[in-house]
C-alpha cells in the first residue's frame, strides 16, 4: 500500500499562511504566485482529507486542527534544515549561507567594525542579517527564520546554547550642566526616576538598565519613550531628561555632536553580556562557536 505524504513545499506554504495570515504575502514569502500557494494548501487538506484553514474574502482563519498542524510543520521544516546543516558542517567551515539575527542595541554600533574583518577571513560565509528586538530574535530562532542571534544577556530565550562575547558597560548620559559636579562613575541613587528615559517595551536594553541600578522605583517611574538609541540621545541632548547607554553606542559616536556627558554607572552589575545564541542541538554549533570566537576578538583588537 502506497503511502502519501504532504511535501516539505506544501507545509512551508501553510507555516507561511499562518505567520503572514494573509495569502498575497504569504505568497511573496514563499517566492511563488498566490494562485500556486493556494492550489498547494488545497493539495494538502484534500491529502489528510480534513480542512485547515477557512477561506473569506476579508479573514484568513486557521482551524484548531490547522494550528496545531501548522506547528508540526514548522518543526518538521526546521528538522529538514537541520539535514542540509549536518552536511555542511562536516564540510568547509563558516561557508555557504548563514541567517544571524541582531538586536537594535547592537547591529548599527558592532557590525560595521567586525563585517569586513568577518569577510576578510572567511570569504565563503553569506551572512544575511536581521534586525529584531529580543523578543522577536528569539521567536524567529525558534521557528527556524535564523540560524543563530546576537543579542545581550541576561535574556529568556527559551531552548538555546550560547557563548558570551565580551562585556558591554552601561554609561549615564546627562544634558548638558546636569552631570553630578564630581567626575567619576555615577551611582545610581543619584538618577532622577521623574527624568529617567528608556526604550519602549520590547528592548532588553530597558530590562538590563533597570535591574543594573537595582532600584524598584525606576521601573514604575521611568518614561519609556524611545522607538532606538538615537531617539533618545536626541531627546536627552534637548533637555528633556537623562538616560543608560551602552559603552558599544558611545565608542560608536552616538554622542558626537551634542552636548550629552556620559558618566560610566556605578552599580553591583553594570554592564550587559553580549553573546551569540543559537537553538541546543544545532549542527553547527561548532561553526558558531568558531564564528562567537571571531566576533569576540575582532571586538577586543
Amino acid at each position: 500500500m502506497s503511502t502519501y505524504l504532504p511535501t516539505l513545499k506544501q507545509l512551508q506554504y501553510l507555516v507561511a499562511l499562518r505567520d503572514h495570515g494573509h495569502f498575497g504575502r504569504a505568497a511573496e514569502a514563499c517566492f511563488v504566485t498566490q494562485s500556486t500557494l493556494s492550489a498547494g494548501l488545497r493539495e494538502l487538506e484534500s491529502l489528510i482529507g480534513i480542512m485547515l484553514v477557512e477561506r473569506t474574502r476579508r479573514v484568513v482563519r486557521f482551524t484548531p486542527l490547522g494550528l496545531r498542524i501548522a506547528d508540526k510543520a514548522q518543526r518538521v521544516l526546521r528538522e529538514a534544515e537541520e539535514l542540509a546543516d549536518l552536511a555542511r558542517a562536516a564540510g568547509k567551515p563558516l561557508s555557504g549561507e548563514l541567517r544571524m539575527g541582531v538586536i537594535p542595541t547592537i547591529a548599527p554600533f558592532l557590525l560595521p567594525r567586525i563585517l569586513p574583518r568577518l569577510r576578510t577571513e572567511w570569504p565563503d560565509l553569506k551572512l544575511y542579517l536581521r534586525e529584531e528586538t529580543t523578543s522577536a530574535a528569539c521567536d524567529s530562532l525558534h521557528r527556524g527564520h535564523v540560524d543563530c542571534v546576537l543579542l545581550a544577556l541576561p535574556y529568556h530565550c527559551g531552548d538555546i546554547e550560547y557563548e558570551d562575547l565580551f562585556d558591554d558597560r552601561l554609561f549615564v548620559a546627562f544634558p548638558a550642566g546636569e552631570a553630578p559636579s564630581a567626575n567619576g562613575d555615577v551611582e545610581a541613587n543619584v538618577i532622577d526616576e521623574r527624568r529617567l528615559l528608556l526604550l519602549e517595551d520590547g528592548h532588553c536594553l530597558k530590562d538590563h538598565a533597570l535591574a543594573a541600578c537595582n532600584r524598584p522605583e525606576l521601573r514604575a517611574e521611568a518614561a519609556m519613550l524611545g522607538t532606538s538609541l538615537h531617539t533618545l540621545v536626541q531627546m536627552v541632548d534637548n533637555g528633556l531628561g537623562v538616560t543608560l547607554l551602552p559603552e558599544m553606542a558611545i565608542e560608536s559616536g552616538i554622542l558626537d555632536n551634542t552636548n550629552i556627558v556620559a558618566r560610566p554607572l556605578d552599580a553591583e552589575n553594570p554592564a550587559r553580556r553580549i553573546a551569540m545564541v543559537w537553538r541546543k542541538g544545532s549542527p553547527r554549533e561548532k561553526e558558531f562557536r568558531l564564528l562567537a570566537a571571531a566576533l569576540s576578538k575582532s571586538h577586543s583588537d
